[in-house]
């Protein structure tokens, strides 16, 4: 009796066609945003997963984190993936500690590094780093190339990076973007912006 109330003239038929024309228009609209969605990520920015403990305390291995992919030059200070198949067939997350053009020096007795004579203020390392006890990691003086950069983790004492004679300076090219935002998981603190 309610339905007759709503619409008393329409047919069966009717109603099937109408239930058919909906189906099409929310399908039409699911696939819509699935294409957005699709192109946003693949165009503007990923979500990848860091794996390691490199980047210890400002990442943890698990994070999912959103990257900016499209119209992004690398800065210093800034936490970048890049994939450099020649040395991890894995992406690498790390901290731009000089860009093209700078010099980076590293003094493991007072464990400091230093661009441009300039001692880093970096409140984001873990520890105190200490000399590297593997003979690949012997990079400790350069002049970082145009076009390229010179990445630590921040979790000095573990972790492989351009102090390593495999990576180096690295390509600009290399760098996947940069890490913008923790999206999980929710620990208290961790979730938000990456500085």
């Amino acid at each position: 009796m309610a339905d007759e109330a709503l619409n008393p003239n329409e047919t069966p038929e009717e109603e099937k066609g109408s239930f058919k024309l909906d189906l099409f228009y929310w399908t039409q609209t699911l696939v819509s945003v699935l294409i957005f969605l699709i192109l946003l990520f693949a165009l503007v920015g990923r979500v990848i997963e860091v794996k390691g403990s490199s980047m210890v305390p400002t990442l943890h291995e698990g994070d999912l984190m959103l990257l900016q992919s499209i119209g992004y030059t690398p800065r210093q200070g800034d936490v970048v993936v890049l994939r450099k198949d020649s040395f991890m067939n894995d992406p690498i997350v790390k901290r731009v500690i000089a860009t093209g053009g700078q010099h980076v020096t590293i003094d493991y007795g007072a464990g400091a590094v230093y661009v441009d004579g300039v001692a880093l203020d970096e409140p984001y390392i873990n520890e105190i780093m200490t000399s590297p006890i593997s003979p690949e990691m012997s990079i400790s003086d350069v002049e970082v190339p145009e076009g390229s950069i010179f990445v630590m983790g921040d979790n000095r004492n573990h972790s492989s990076d351009s102090r390593h004679e495999s990576l180096g300076t690295v390509d600009e090219r290399y760098v996947l973007g940069k890490a913008l935002w923790v999206v999980f998981p929710f620990r208290g603190g961790d979730f938000g912006p990456i500085e």
